[in-house]
């Protein structure tokens, strides 16, 4: 006979209460439009040039920007990364991404499902999204290190179950915990619980950074796991640490945000690298990310698809026409770089030449 399914409440009880962990999340929100918590470090992009083809030999009206990721197709290589699952703001934001996801055919990823599925206020992470976008691919999102303070596999199910989604990202915060006011800073048994979801759950797992980044031996070991595909999320965009450092009113938190702000694997070399040593895994380019130039230089390096999540957020805050504007231009940047390359699909942008 199998184990009972948990309910809301077995769950380990939200640190500080729901209300308080909604509060961190606007904080969040607040400080990145604030603009005040990026890496002083770029991403990396910027030491990376195509070489020009002035006689490309292609049509730019049938580029065709198409890719598949984890068994989905879609029309264009793009992420909404995880942004928040907190506040009332989350709500809108959710409706406005994955409205937009369904028009133009791109990937969402929602933010944190915990508190609502701790049993608080869902903010629109439950089968509202999949009505509104019936054929995205949906990412549900939920903290590694909670599998080993409470979270189980049924928990995971739920997450997935709640949004109808096609995976789970399981996002990696290490540095963000340690800094963040009574963070979970016990990570202990944290792999061997990845390996086990991924074993048992019946969608596939991507494992993200939050914007520190992942190496080749942690992307080796999460391959082994049984990880269908890693979101380098690597530094160069917004910084974590300097997110928690603004929050706090203790001087040595402040000092320490400040400290750790430029921590971290840049997102380029980190792509660079894990593409070289695991070419058969799936990759998503994340943190840093400004403009489609910079997506194409991803998918150069091995990406599959691209993620944005504060360039995104000030469109997603404003409504569903603001992102589709901010991803059509996007997606017209990366089209002029498979252009002026002479790359009439991703395909062929992954062999273009580099100078």
């Amino acid at each position: 006979m199998s184990a009972p399914r948990k309910t809301p409440a077995a769950l380990t009880p939200l640190r500080g209460g729901a209300h308080d962990i909604e509060q961190r999340k606007k904080d969040h929100i607040d400080i990145i439009l604030s603009g005040q918590a990026k890496h002083a470090r770029p991403a990396g992009f910027d030491d990376i040039d195509f070489e020009h083809n002035a006689l490309p030999e292609i049509n730019f009206a049938e580029i065709d920007l198409s890719t598949e990721f984890l068994g989905k197709p879609l029309r264009l290589p793009f992420l909404a990364s995880s942004m928040t699952g907190g506040p009332q703001l989350g709500g809108r934001i959710n409706m406005s991404i994955a409205e937009a996801a369904q028009e133009l055919g791109f990937a969402m990823g929602v933010g944190s499902q915990r508190i609502a599925l701790g049993g608080g206020v869902n903010h629109g992470l439950d089968k509202s999204i999949r009505r509104v976008a019936p054929d995205i691919a949906l990412y549900a999102n939920l903290g590694a290190v909670q599998l080993v303070h409470g979270m189980t596999v049924d928990d995971a199910r739920r997450a997935v179950d709640l949004i109808e989604a096609d995976a789970l990202i399981l996002h990696l915060n290490p540095l963000q915990e340690a800094l963040q006011p009574g963070g979970d800073r016990n990570w202990a048994g944290v792999s061997a619980a990845i390996a086990q979801l991924c074993a048992a759950l019946p969608v596939p797992v991507i494992a993200k950074e939050v914007g520190a980044g992942i190496s080749v031996p942690v992307a080796q070991r999460l391959s082994d796991y049984g990880v269908a595909a890693i979101d380098v999320a690597g530094a160069g965009g917004s910084s974590w640490a300097a997110v928690e450092g603004r929050r706090t009113s203790s001087q040595e938190g402040q000092h320490l945000g400040e400290l750790f702000r430029d921590w971290g694997i840049p997102t380029a070399a980190a792509l660079h690298d894990i593409s070289e040593v695991l070419p058969d895994m799936p990759l998503i380019a994340s943190g840093g990310i400004r403009h489609g130039l910079d997506g194409a230089k991803a998918i150069r390096l091995g990406a599959t698809l691209v993620g944005q999540a504060a360039a995104l957020l000030p469109a997603a805050t404003q409504g569903t026409e603001q992102v589709i504007q901010h991803v059509r231009e996007w997606a017209e940047a990366l089209r002029i770089a498979c252009f002026a390359t002479g790359s009439a699909r991703l395909d062929d942008l992954r062999r273009a030449r580099l100078r």
